[in-house]
């Protein structure tokens, strides 16, 4: 799932997909109604990648939570962001047990569930990047933490 690529970009509703980037900000694509425009660099954008949710614990980031949900709900779309409050935090409590409920108001849960049915009608969750990643880790066995150096020391 590459997320670096999506931002939230604040005043506007919905998604954007990074197109190019320009002098004076972003091009980007709307992810509702396809429109292209500049997203200037006084606007406030995030990526889905910098994204976070508060928990109990510590915070957790919007992809793990997004990868949960797809798994929990099999890949389909879930319940729509229009949906009654209490709707929608039995919902969020589900999927994301330890969620802070007070500092996650309903208007970040909306907004997620409403991040997620678009991710998925756009197919741009890709977990199937993530799985070989983490297979090609298993296999590796991790990376050596060894200087090129070490060991080739020659005596004077």
């Amino acid at each position: 799932m590459e997320l670096s690529k999506i931002l939230s970009i604040s005043g506007k509703p919905g998604l954007y997909k990074t197109l190019a980037q320009t002098k004076n900000g972003i091009v980007v694509e709307s992810l509702t109604d396809g429109k292209k425009f500049t997203a200037f660099s006084h606007e406030k954008m995030s990526s889905m990648e910098e994204i976070s949710i508060y928990t109990t614990d510590e915070d957790r980031p919007l992809k793990e939570v997004l990868k949960s949900i797809f798994e929990k709900q099999e890949g389909k779309k879930i319940l729509s962001h229009k949906s009654s409050a209490a709707e929608l935090k039995a919902f969020f409590k589900e999927m994301v047990p330890d969620y802070d409920d007070e500092n996650v108001y309903i208007s970040d849960i909306k907004k997620v569930v409403n991040w997620y049915n678009t991710l998925i009608e756009h197919d741009l969750l890709d977990l199937e990047e993530d799985n070989a990643k983490e297979e090609d880790m298993d296999t590796t066995g991790g990376e050596k933490d060894e200087s090129p150096l070490e060991g080739s020391k020659e005596e004077k």
